[in-house]
């Protein structure tokens, strides 16, 4: 399923200057993750962008996919 999904991503340094966006549009994934912070619902999202459930999905799933894989790195603090 996450596969699927993340094809709604593109990344195209044309467009936003290489933010992720929905494939065929400049709404980012962070505007996505933004409104979702903000309290508005997949249903208000999805009217004042013309986009669909699958791809606020597409969004969440990539911001998942990307902390996932993040990496901890302890940085020694100079005294």
């Amino acid at each position: 399923m996450n596969a699927e999904l993340l094809k709604r991503i593109h990344i195209d340094p044309d467009i936003l200057c290489g933010k992720p966006v929905i494939k065929g549009t400049r709404i980012s994934v962070e505007l996505i993750l933004e409104r979702l912070a903000s309290d508005l619902s997949f249903d208000e999202i999805i009217y004042d962008y013309d986009i669909t459930k699958d791809d606020i999905k597409a969004a969440i799933t990539y911001a998942y996919e990307i902390i996932s894989n993040e990496e901890i790195i302890e940085v020694a603090q100079v005294k």
